[in-house]
């Protein structure tokens, strides 16, 4: 007599791969901030942590510059972020100012001007 034996599979399904950066819950890319830190040789060894606390730093500044940015591009009633106000909002800022302080944001608006140059006539 042949019965049929209730035996567990073999093979359970796998689940879905999840990327670092989702089990973070981050929008930055670990992996990627991982293969940078990497190829940089900023150290002999790192800690699986490090990129990820590191890219969680990156995508807290980034939102915090960018909400700064924003209430600078409405308060001159703008719908589109400009880097002059990415650098008006960091220079506002006593803790961004000091980040900012040895770079430029490129087409930036300069210290010293208070509106663009003119263009050459043709």
């Amino acid at each position: 007599m042949s019965r049929k034996r209730n035996l567990p599979q073999c093979n359970p399904p796998k689940k879905q791969a999840l990327s670092r950066s989702s089990r973070a819950e981050l929008q930055f890319p670990v992996s990627r901030v991982d293969r940078y830190l990497r190829e940089g040789r900023y150290a002999q060894r790192l800690s699986s942590h490090t990129p990820v606390f590191l890219a969680g730093v990156l995508e807290y500044l980034t939102a915090n510059i960018l909400e700064l940015a924003a209430s600078e591009a409405r308060s001159n009633n703008k719908m589109r972020i400009a880097p002059e106000h990415v650098q008006r909002a960091a220079s506002h800022n006593q803790t961004l100012s000091s980040l900012f302080q040895a770079s430029s944001v490129s087409r930036g608006a300069e210290e010293g001007a208070e509106e663009p140059l003119p263009e050459a006539g043709r």
